[in-house]
């Protein structure tokens, strides 16, 4: 083996995003990436720790900086099953955030004042995001399937 393994912190976490099946692939590569960068951003230091973020070094010498050891499956669902999903993360106290219809076009303004304008029964949901236990998480997105 060459060199040693970076430091994973534990194997009990993971990551999970799940995207709206019904979105086109840039659209749903853009909320995996807000909803993602926002869970990281959210997290407490506890939190951030378990996320395992190493540094990877190549055979020159070049760091590959702060990538999670850990597992982030993408899965897909239809937006009735994304907002339960939602719910349930937040019923259960796992680290969640979500990325919708209304967060996209026009300026930053015009989006804060959409997402205000509609109701959580009408809120379309592109992506919603977790961090936590496997324990916690794997239960609640068992019956979805692997985004491809």
């Amino acid at each position: 083996m060459i060199g040693s393994l970076p430091k994973v912190y534990n194997e009990t976490h993971k990551f999970i995003a799940v995207v709206n099946k019904d979105l086109e692939i840039g659209k749903a590569l853009n909320a995996v990436a807000h909803a993602c960068a926002g869970l990281v951003a959210m997290s407490p230091e506890e939190a951030k720790r378990e996320m395992s973020f190493v540094d990877f070094v190549d055979k020159d010498g070049s760091e590959h900086r702060s990538i999670s050891g850990l597992s982030l499956i993408v899965l897909k669902g239809k937006n009735s099953e994304l907002k339960k999903l939602r719910k349930a993360l937040a019923e259960n106290n796992v680290l969640y955030t979500d990325f919708t219809e209304t967060m996209t076009g026009e300026t930053y303004k015009e989006q804060l004042d959409k997402t205000l304008l509609t109701s959580e029964d009408d809120m379309k949901y592109f992506c919603v995001a977790a961090f936590g236990e496997k324990k916690e998480i794997d239960p609640l997105t068992r019956k979805l399937s692997l985004y491809h």
